[in-house]
């Protein structure tokens, strides 16, 4: 798992981005056991994640309703498959509204560029 680590930070919230190679769901989920081992990332407020495996799209919003979506559709521009993507959140207090998905694209966008 390639973690960049905190990339941006708004009105307290703090946002990182991880990814990996995968072929199956259970590569998925044991991803994202060993981001979750470390304690920082188990704390998070949404671990949103989003992968095409084989063709087909999967993804996990955990909370931040609509995010994985937005990850999904980054992957598929960039046909980008057998790969995970997680954007961790750590909530700050306030609400973002529509800035939370702005930030999401940017921390995608940031993995895509380090790949």
């Amino acid at each position: 798992m390639k973690k960049l680590g905190v990339i941006l930070t708004d009105r307290g919230s703090k946002y990182a981005v991880s990814g990996c190679g995968v072929t199956c769901r259970a590569d998925i989920d044991a991803a994202l056991k060993t981001l979750k081992r470390d304690k920082s990332y188990a704390k998070a407020t949404h671990n949103t994640w989003g992968a095409i495996v084989g063709g087909t799209p999967l993804k996990s919003d955990d909370g931040e309703s609509g995010a994985g979506m937005v990850i999904l559709r980054m992957l598929e521009r960039e046909k980008l498959t057998d790969h995970l993507i997680v954007v961790t959140r750590w909530y700050g207090g306030k609400h973002l509204g529509g800035d939370r998905f702005r930030h999401v694209q940017t921390a995608v966008s940031e993995y895509l560029g380090d790949l």
